[in-house]
This record gives structure tokens, C-alpha cells and sequence, in this order.
């Protein structure tokens, strides 16, 4: 199974990506079950935290397997992938509960597009964040970059982007991306023992809190948006398309 679920009390929902051999990159199937996931808890009300994490200890999500959306040829069918990408986060986000991204390895791309996506995010001390969609001649498209100059700014957005750096946990929790690094001795447990706090209120009240937090900016949704046709645009371009082929090949 690609997503597999805990459920470690009546109100707390432990959800892992299963594909470690793939450095949990989210492919067409991840992303169909991690709607369904979505589904699920929005339907279940005594879920007040959903956790999500990677596989092992390697990867938390290397970002969109770029072998299976690779077969993606159109602007079109781009924009699509991207559009249901873009909404299936929008989801998260909205969730009437709260969302912790348990940072459990590496970090990439589209894999930091989702953490983004969570209310929290805790990580162990030896993650690696990595900003990297530059490499492959494209700019996020499922609401990160929004969301990251939301996190730390317009200019250190930039900055990470243009430069598609790859940090470490101490830079990134000093520029407030993520709110916590664990002691990292047993994450798991760690995490729970961080999130426990939040089960103390019922979901009423978490949706009034969260929604409240929104209405920071009214052309939120219209930033969000706006990142899917240039995503698409790159996405097709031939030094895309070139680059991903030659990364391909010099896995295989």
C-alpha cells in the first residue's frame, strides 16, 4: 500500500507515504489516495490532528515522481495534474482539524510543497530541505510558492528558489518554515508528545481558528491560481523536458 494509516487514539490519525524505494515520491496513485485520505477525515469528527510522515528514514517525499509524470506530454494535461495537485492541498490546508508534516528525512520540491500545505511542520535534525525545481527548469506549481513567501518572505523565497538551495534543519527553522526540530532519539514519539497539546478542543473550534487565520488576504486564492499556467508553460518547455531525460538516464 502506498499511503498506510495508524490511528493512535480516538482523535489523533498517524498517515504515512509508503514508497521508499522511491524516496516517497508522490505518483498518480499516491495522490489518488491521499484524496481519498482527505475524504476520510473530513467526514470523521473525532479526528482533531492528522500526522503525516515518509517511509524510513531517508525521505520524507523527494517530490513528484518525475518517471511517472514524465509521460505527461501537453500543456493541458499539465495544468490538469497541476490543478488537482493544487486542490487536493487546498484540502489539507482547510482541514477541520490540525495537520502536522513529520519531517522524517529529505525534503524536495513538490515534497515541500506539501509539508507546506500542513499547519506544522516538525522535522528530525539531519533533514535536508531542498529547493530544487530550478535544476529542472521549472517553478512550483501546486501552491508553494505562495505559501513559502507566506513562511519567510518574498525575498528569501526567491532566494532559495533561484538559487535551488538545499538546507539544513537549522537554517530553515530560523527562517520560521518549520516550527520545531526534534531531540530526534525517537521521532515518533516525539512528535505525538508535541501534538498531544492540540487535541484539546474539539473541531468547532478549530475550524472557527483556522478559518479566522485565512482572511489575512483576499487575493490568496487568486496567488494560488496564478501559479499553475507558468508551472504548465515550464513544464513542456524543452529544457524541462531535456533535463529530466539526462537525470533519468544517469539514475538508471
Amino acid at each position: 500500500m502506498v499511503l498506510t494509516q495508524k490511528r493512535i487514539s480516538e482523535q489523533i490519525l498517524w498517515t504515512t507515504i509508503n514508497r521508499p524505494d522511491a524516496r516517497n515520491a508522490i505518483d498518480f496513485e499516491v495522490m489518488e489516495k491521499l484524496e481519498s485520505l482527505v475524504d476520510e477525515v473530513e467526514r470523521d469528527e473525532e479526528i482533531r490532528v492528522l500526522i503525516l510522515s515518509g517511509a524510513g528514514k531517508k525521505s520524507f517525499v523527494s517530490g513528484g515522481d518525475l518517471k511517472k509524470f514524465h509521460t505527461i506530454k501537453s500543456k493541458d494535461k499539465a495544468i490538469e495534474k497541476a490543478k488537482r495537485m493544487q486542490q487536493l492541498l487546498t484540502r489539507i490546508e482547510e482541514l477541520p482539524c490540525w495537520t502536522v508534516a513529520h519531517i522524517n528525512g529529505d525534503a524536495y520540491g513538490g515534497g515541500i510543497e506539501l509539508m507546506l500545505a500542513f499547519d506544522f511542520r516538525v522535522s528530525v535534525p539531519d533533514a535536508k530541505f531542498g529547493f530544487t525545481q530550478g535544476r529542472f527548469y521549472l517553478v512550483p506549481g501546486w501552491g508553494g510558492l505562495t505559501r513559502l513567501v507566506e513562511k519567510v518572505g518574498r525575498a528569501k523565497a526567491l532566494e532559495w528558489l533561484g538559487k535551488s538551495e538545499v538546507l539544513s534543519t537549522n537554517i530553515v527553522l530560523a527562517y520560521d518554515l518549520i516550527e520545531h526540530i526534534l531531540p530526534g532519539n525517537s521521532p515518533e514519539k516525539e512528535t505525538l508528545e508535541w501534538a498531544e497539546n492540540f487535541t484539546k478542543n474539539d473541531r468547532k473550534f478549530i475550524r472557527v481558528l483556522k478559518q479566522g487565520a485565512m482572511r489575512f488576504s483576499v487575493h490568496r486564492e487568486q496567488a494560488l491560481e496564478a501559479e499553475i499556467a507558468p508551472f504548465s508553460e515550464l513544464w513542456v518547455d524543452e529544457q524541462h523536458v531535456s533535463r529530466v531525460e539526462k537525470f533519468m538516464n544517469k539514475k538508471g
